[in-house]
């Protein structure tokens, strides 16, 4: 795993036999290079859930983010995120070990940026669309990014604004204002 961006560009960490999907550089390198257009990194809020490796967690943090908060159901995958934040240097980053539904459905913040990277096969996209939009868990120019595989649409989403392709990984983009 490779840090692809901000002061951190170019940090390698192990990798680790985690039973994961990484997002691929090549995906994870496009999203980010459209979000330095949108996200101001410094004022930036940002939301990694599925944490799973820390991959995007570590990218943000690496941009400036103010703050990034990760929740990761495993207690193996957010050990091995909690143990990259102290190899790097980073204190600008919260783990937190739980499901994200439950997360979501009991915090009271909102976020500038919130990534999504549930497993492909994962059901209830639906309810974490409801659940950040109905509770306002993202600021009112806030950005929704969901990472899904190409058999999943969204377009019938009243916050969906577009999808994103890179070979095989797929991103959505949502907001209240419907337009990036």
């Amino acid at each position: 795993m490779r840090i692809t961006g901000g002061w951190l560009k170019g940090r390698t960490l192990p990798d680790k036999k985690l039973n994961l999907r990484p997002t691929t550089n090549r995906a994870k390198q496009g999203l980010l290079n459209m979000l330095n257009h949108r996200i101001d990194w410094v004022s930036c809020k940002a939301l990694d859930l599925f944490g799973g490796t820390g991959n995007l967690t570590f990218e943000m943090a690496s941009r400036g983010c103010l703050r990034v908060t990760a929740v990761e159901i495993s207690k193996k995958n957010s050990n091995f995120i909690r143990q990259n934040l102290m190899r790097l240097g980073l204190n600008n980053v919260q783990v937190i070990r739980g499901n994200a539904l439950s997360f979501l459905q009991n915090t009271h913040e909102s976020w500038t940026l919130i990534f999504c990277d549930p497993p492909y096969d994962f059901k209830n996209y639906d309810t974490i669309i409801k659940l950040i939009f109905d509770n306002r868990l993202l600021i009112k120019d806030g950005l929704l990014v969901i990472e899904h595989s190409r058999r999943t649409s969204f377009s019938s989403s009243n916050y969906y604004i577009e999808q994103r392709k890179y070979g095989e990984v797929n991103f959505s983009f949502f907001g209240y204002n419907g337009m990036l």
